[in-house]
């Protein structure tokens, strides 16, 4: 069994900062991945829909005055 050493070089403590930084890179890019893959599956998360009633009216105020017809907002 190895004693735990206390002292290590300069170049063991650039090789573990090095392996740190890899691997954190690693799991970054995927995560950014797993991120991806979800999203493009999820297109509703991207529509616009109106927050509040408030909104709600507004939207279709304005598309009464300018003779569109407004979109229905999506049932939760």
């Amino acid at each position: 069994m190895r004693p735990h050493a206390t002292h290590t070089s300069a170049k063991d403590r650039e090789r573990l900062r090095q392996a740190m930084r890899s691997n954190m890179l690693l799991l970054f890019f995927g995560l950014g991945v797993l991120g991806f893959l979800i999203a493009i599956d999820r297109a509703e998360w991207f529509s616009l829909k109106p927050a509040t009633g408030t909104s709600v009216s507004l939207s279709h105020a304005v598309a009464d005055h300018s003779g569109q017809t407004p979109e229905a907002p999506a049932a939760p």
